[in-house]
């Protein structure tokens, strides 16, 4: 069965979603039938490399007195899954590189390790994942050959496929994130209880199987 994730590196609900999604993959039985996806969707596609106002700062603008309180419930929320969501940090940029990179690692097998230390590194120690340097190092800690990360970032490799997960995101009715797509069903959020991944994604695994039969 496909599970698509449609993610993006400035969105801290993201970085929660794919803790609790880690939690409810660790316990599901068949979890070696599931071919795991990850889809590029650029929440700030005009953002560029220098980074801005803090994510802090924007959701002051965008929620005005409610925003201490939203920051403290999602900083809550994070820690609870122990992650720390420095958003007086974070400055939002163009995540297109990163996705790009992503692609690169999804080929070598390495796409949920990628999106991992792309989260941590702008949501925890609020770099720049839309510098090169920051994102070669990133790779190089991935486990990515340095010299292939270096051509990626320096050329256009991958940009189409970024581009096409857009695309599809628009197809499948795809709004925000982050967002499952179980099977090629209708998306559903995926910010959810662990206990609730679970059973979404043992149900999808069930009526795979009848439907083999």
């Amino acid at each position: 069965m496909k599970l698509e994730i449609y993610a993006d590196v400035l969105c801290p609900w993201c970085y929660i979603g794919k803790r609790r999604l880690t939690a409810a993959l660790a316990d599901l039985a068949d979890r070696d039938s599931l071919e795991i996806s990850w889809r590029s969707f650029e929440l700030a596609p005009e953002e560029g490399r220098i980074p801005g106002p803090t994510a802090a700062e924007a959701m002051a603008g965008w929620w005005g007195e409610q925003a201490p309180a939203r920051i403290a419930q999602i900083r809550s929320l994070g820690a609870a899954e122990g992650l720390e969501l420095n958003l007086h940090l974070a400055r939002p940029v163009s995540t297109f590189d990163a996705h790009r990179l992503c692609k690169l690692a999804a080929d070598r097998g390495g796409a949920d390790q990628m999106m991992e230390l792309l989260l941590h590194a702008y949501h925890t120690e609020g770099l720049n994942v839309a510098d090169p340097q920051v994102l070669r190092r990133l790779g190089g800690e991935a486990g990515l050959d340095t010299d292939e990360v270096r051509a990626v970032l320096a050329g256009d490799d991958y940009a189409e496929q970024v581009r096409a997960d857009r695309l599809r995101a628009a197809e499948l009715g795809v709004t925000g994130v982050p967002s499952l797509v179980v099977g090629g069903r209708p998306p559903l959020s995926g910010v959810q209880p662990v206990a609730d991944l679970h059973r979404l994604l043992k149900r999808g695994l069930t009526g795979m199987d009848s439907e083999r039969r």
